[in-house]
């Protein structure tokens, strides 16, 4: 997994990128799949501006963005709205691979009730 932090008219201090770099790489334990993440810091006056893209594989890219006035909170908020998003995604996949058709369920549960009633 490859994490890219740009600033754009804000200054990444060490501080910062070391914060964000801890924040992201949580990532992976809500996705295995991820090939890549970028943040991009931005500052528009007293705004700053947070978004998180990241590449995963055989899915669509993921973009969250947050702004405020405190560059720590917005990164902590997109992070939540990305674990969401992964999370989401991982749910959804594990609900594909085990699924029965309905006819196996209705055996299978119909053979279960006359194992009981014996």
């Amino acid at each position: 997994m490859r994490i890219n932090i740009i600033g754009r008219h804000i200054e990444v201090t060490q501080a910062i990128h070391d914060f964000v770099e801890k924040k992201i790489s949580k990532l992976s334990k809500y996705y295995n799949r991820i090939s890549e993440i970028e943040v991009i810091l931005t500052e528009e006056g007293m705004t700053k501006k947070v978004e998180v893209q990241i590449k995963a594989e055989h899915s669509q890219r993921f973009v969250v963005t947050e702004s405020g006035e405190d560059l720590y909170a917005c990164v902590d908020v997109s992070v939540d709205k990305i674990e969401r998003q992964l999370t989401k995604l991982k749910e959804k996949s594990r609900h594909r691979k085990g699924r029965t058709g309905t006819s196996q369920a209705t055996s299978d549960a119909l053979e279960a009730q006359s194992q009981q009633e014996d």
